[in-house]
């Protein structure tokens, strides 16, 4: 439905290219920083929008949840309408019906700082409410048929037509946040491929997908408290892909399989038959546990090559780009609405800083460039690794330490609400330096672990976290526990700085052990630069309340 109550304003402080899960929390942002800015967003879709089979993306972590619940204020609604996520949750179960006998990585018990599963179709009908009660011109129905890029002080000029009816607006910024349409990045040609060379098929389905239909084993069963390992976004994990389930409030599952192109080609799973015989071979137990009438099928879509770059996001000439109209990386580990939090929060510091009369462009250039290399530090984390995605042995060593770079310095910055802070970046600089190179070190370590574990054809035998019916808690590695809790931590200047300098001996000692235990199995396995990074360390591993990182994990058979 279309609304019409109020006159189309023919000036604006800001119009919106899209009003998606982008587009609407940086305009209620915007409002609530500043009552008296004057929004307007211009949407493609009627709105209200179905729930359920609307949009993928539901699934969020620490940043993008401390967004939404905190820096926008909407978590009331996350814990009202929406579902407390139980973590990420991981099996190995490439060709198995047996899932209660697989490793299993996971929490058993919910971590202190808060995520959720995110009904997209829901949210984004809430969001528009929001917005528009904080006074945001949010026009639904519209459509956008041109704009005139203004340089220097010459506004931009949009022409859109809605309700049937050609209407043209000005505004001094235009953000856009029309997602993969990328109508400035068309415009401009500011699209940039990357090497991550993935693919993805999802669907939706009537119901709850309850891995507790999958076991009769009461010591299964009774391995997470609350038993709900259902509200987690669970991974089924083989060479080169996983398939995800994520729940929806409204009362729906969302399926999806990731894979890496060279291992997986889309055209095996391009129509929802094709993707439910993938399963069969591949993840049989889900095929079985989904192929039921109870499960009806809402939707089914595919996208090739999702992951890609962009040349620039932010401009001196008072236009932005934020969310999949920028930048994306991949679904793994969720990291969507935490790109949208920072780059959300970086255009409402430029606007800010423009209308109080302050020099804006050089901080346009800065932030792009700090919003750049955390692309491309979480890039590496996707790149090339899909191969590994497979190997119970490794694979959880390198889910442990993709947490721990993620809560050691992109996290604590922007619970900090640091992610701006010029002087405080730049005294962190040669932290942020070091925690970067481990990760780009660690990476490729990894990969090459994997790969002669897969050349080899075995694993080892005498490591529990190999055995079937094993499950990797990490709830109890109570470093790892205390990194989560210590995001919600409110410190001064100089105990973030020394948080985040714990936070970076904490890396080092991490990555010294993961060398240590890859030479246990490949004596002659590249360091890739790691043992260069980690003189002065020593051959145990920096150690935390005098016990090794990774040596006392858990492990429940």
């Amino acid at each position: 439905m279309s609304h019409t109550t109020t006159p189309t304003p023919a000036t604006a402080d800001v119009v919106i290219l899209g009003g998606g899960l982008a587009g609407l929390s940086l305009a209620i942002q915007l409002r609530q920083r500043d009552p008296t800015i004057e929004v307007v967003v211009l949407e493609r879709n009627a709105h209200p929008v179905r729930e359920a089979a609307f949009k993928v993306g539901e699934s969020s972590v620490e940043i993008g949840a401390h967004y939404f619940a905190h820096v926008l204020g909407l978590r009331d609604h996350l814990e009202q309408e929406q579902i407390r996520k139980f973590g990420f949750r991981f099996f190995f179960s490439e060709g198995r019906t047996d899932i209660d006998r697989c490793t299993e990585l996971g929490v058993s018990q919910l971590l202190p700082a808060p995520s959720w599963q995110l009904d997209r179709g829901r949210f984004e009908n809430f969001l528009g409410e929001q917005a528009r009660a904080l006074g945001v011109d949010f026009r639904d129905a519209c459509v956008v048929r041109g704009f005139d890029i203004g340089v220097d002080d010459t506004p931009h000029l949009i022409r859109y037509e809605h309700d049937g009816q050609a209407h043209t607006l000005t505004a001094r910024w235009m953000v856009d946040a029309a997602g993969r349409a990328g109508l400035i990045k068309r415009k401009l040609d500011l699209a940039q491929a990357n090497d991550h060379d993935v693919n993805a098929v999802w669907w939706r389905v009537d119901g709850f997908v309850d891995p507790n239909d999958w076991s009769t084993d009461a010591d299964w069963l009774q391995r997470c408290t609350p038993a709900d390992r259902w509200r987690s976004t669970n991974h089924m994990c083989g060479p080169g892909y996983w398939f995800w389930l994520i729940p929806l409030a409204s009362g729906a599952h969302s399926l999806g399989i990731v894979c890496d192109a060279k291992m997986h080609p889309l055209d095996t799973m391009n129509t929802h038959a094709k993707a439910m015989d993938w399963l069969r071979a591949h993840q049989p137990a889900m095929a079985r546990a989904i192929d039921k009438d109870a499960h009806g099928v809402q939707d089914f879509l595919f996208l090739r090559h999702f992951s890609y770059g962009c040349k620039q996001v932010f401009s001196a000439d008072r236009w932005a780009l934020t969310g999949e109209a920028g930048l994306f990386l991949d679904p793994f580990y969720s990291p969507g609405s935490d790109f949208i939090a920072m780059s959300n929060t970086y255009i409402c510091e430029l606007i800010g800083k423009d209308r109080a009369g302050e020099q804006f462009a050089p901080y346009a250039s800065i932030y792009q460039q700090l919003y750049f290399s955390f692309y491309e530090s979480t890039l590496s984390i996707y790149q090339d690794q899909y191969p590994l995605f497979g190997d119970a042995q490794v694979m959880p060593l390198k889910v442990v330490w993709d947490y721990t770079f993620y809560w050691a310095l992109l996290a604590p910055l922007f619970f900090a609400q640091r992610q701006s802070d010029i002087a405080t970046l730049g005294r962190l600089r040669p932290q942020f330096t070091l925690g970067r190179q481990l990760n780009l070190a660690v990476q490729p370590l990894l990969r090459d672990w994997g790969e002669r574990n897969a050349a080899a054809g075995v694993f080892d035998a005498d490591d529990p976290r190999t055995h079937d019916r094993a499950m990797l808690d990490q709830f109890t590695l109570g470093w790892f526990h205390e990194m989560n809790r210590a995001l919600m931590d409110e410190l001064d200047a100089g105990a973030f700085a020394d948080r985040i300098d714990a936070n970076v001996v904490r890396m080092r000692g991490l990555a010294a052990e993961l060398l240590e235990r890859a030479r246990e199995h490949w004596p002659d396995i590249d360091d890739h630069g790691l043992d260069a990074l980690l003189v002065g360390v020593d051959e145990s591993g920096e150690q935390l309340d005098g016990h090794w990182y990774l040596c006392e994990a858990p492990v429940l058979a």
